[in-house]
């Protein structure tokens, strides 16, 4: 669908950016589980061979290491250090250390990891909590990314930009930097994997990258959905993930009040064995609410007392119209609406292809379907059919502004653009 009074698209495309890198442990087959004494005997064999260099010759291998690096890294001598930490166990065998031959070995053990180099992809959306500069009538925004590097593993990662008046969306642009967060903790007496995570905050919100930490996440945290949560007591922001472990996936979510600090929790129940979980933005009738796919072709809703316990929920939606005949999804969060929640849906049809589709549900039983698009309200466009995923367009999240839904969605799981849609013209459409 080419623009119209119903759906406009933004002129831009936010795209990976494979030069930007983290620095990540290098870690040989010893690390952290399989100890076998040829895999301690490697790791012993390259730290005697830095110990073996000669004062002089270990001053200049750690200047061009520096040199090399220093500007592609912040704090990139305490990453050099806390990396050597993180191997005290592997080092106590061979004595004692000076901090030249320490950062050298931390060294010998990173390597740089680009994050977004093949992907950037399957965004949400919401107000930033820090409103200002926002231009005159618009909002600040943060948005949140899907990034993939090497080996399919994926990460979550930020930008931030503004929504002007009239629906206009403008993305600020990428720091060249960018890290893990510096402090991470696991939470005594929590469920298992359940950890606290901090950046510092004199970092741009494009520098946080937060990059797999558990088992269970070890190869990917994918297509979190955030939303503005309603509690009448503070802002805070959640998300429901996928972590994905190479073999096993289930849900998980994230929550945060300022980006800056996060708390990350597996999800219980039979619906937290699914991916594509989205919370409501506030509570029905006491209780916590989520839209979530079951059996791999239908829409549930899900009703829970408790936020990280979710069982069975009930049938709602079912593919009805060929675009949507293989399965349907949720793009993120309900909007809520004068007249009812605005639920943004994905369909799966002929030659696999994606699309972007829209529910209306009723207010008080978000159970009853009021209307539901026959056609998809987004579909892939000639110029937006190639990439790593051919014939698709996803969203992770939208947002309303005025009589606006501001939706950034991503193209063939490669890149993103942005759509605005109009409400009114929307819910005729419907």
């Amino acid at each position: 669908m080419s623009n119209t009074p119903l759906l406009h698209r933004q002129s831009f495309y936010l795209r990976p950016d494979p030069a930007r890198v983290l620095a990540r442990p290098f870690k040989t087959s010893a690390e952290p589980r399989d100890r076998t004494p040829t895999d301690t005997k490697r790791v012993s064999h390259i730290v005697g061979r830095v110990l073996a260099l000669d004062p002089a010759s270990a001053e200049r291998q750690l200047v061009q290491v520096l040199e090399h690096f220093q500007g592609r890294h912040r704090h990139l001598v305490a990453t050099l250090e806390a990396r050597a930490d993180a191997m005290e166990a592997a080092l106590a065998a061979h004595g004692a250390f000076n901090s030249t031959q320490r950062q050298l070995i931390g060294a010998y053990f990173l390597h740089e990891y680009s994050f977004e180099a093949v992907a950037l992809f399957n965004p949400s959306i919401v107000a930033h909590p820090d409103q200002t500069d926002a231009p005159a009538g618009g909002r600040r925004f943060i948005l949140s990314l899907r990034a993939t590097g090497e080996g399919h593993v994926s990460s979550l990662t930020f930008r931030s930009g503004s929504i002007a008046a009239d629906g206009a969306v403008t993305v600020d642009p990428a720091a060249r930097l960018a890290s893990i967060p510096r402090s991470q903790r696991r939470i005594a007496g929590e469920l298992e994997d359940c950890i606290e995570v901090e950046f510092d905050p004199d970092e741009d919100i494009s520098e946080r990258v937060i990059f797999p930490i558990t088992e269970a996440q070890s190869n990917g945290i994918e297509d979190a959905r955030f939303v503005e949560f309603d509690d009448h007591e503070r802002k805070i922001f959640y998300a429901t993930y996928t972590a994905y472990s190479g073999s096993a996936i289930r849900s998980e979510l994230i929550e945060t009040e300022d980006f800056l600090r996060f708390r990350m929790t597996p999800l219980k129940g039979t619906a937290a064995r699914n991916k594509g979980m989205a919370l409501f933005p506030r509570k029905l009738d006491g209780q916590y609410a989520m839209i979530g796919r079951q059996d791999n072709e239908n829409l549930y809703l899900i009703r829970s007392d408790d936020l990280y316990s979710w069982g069975e929920g009930v049938v709602i939606l079912e593919p009805q119209f060929p675009w949507e005949f293989v399965q349907i999804g949720n793009c993120g969060s309900p909007i809520e609406l004068d007249e009812g929640w605005l639920l943004l849906t994905h369909g799966v049809g002929a030659i696999r292809q994606y699309s972007i589709g829209a529910v209306l549900l009723d207010k008080e039983d978000p159970s009853r379907v009021l209307a539901r698009s026959k056609q998809p309200l987004v579909r892939p466009e000639v110029s937006e059919r190639e990439g790593y995923v051919p014939n698709v367009v996803y969203t992770c999240g939208a947002m309303r502004h005025h009589n606006h839904i501001i939706l950034p969605y991503a193209v063939c799981d490669t890149f993103c653009n942005f759509a605005t849609l109009d409400i009114d013209a929307l819910l005729r459409a419907l």
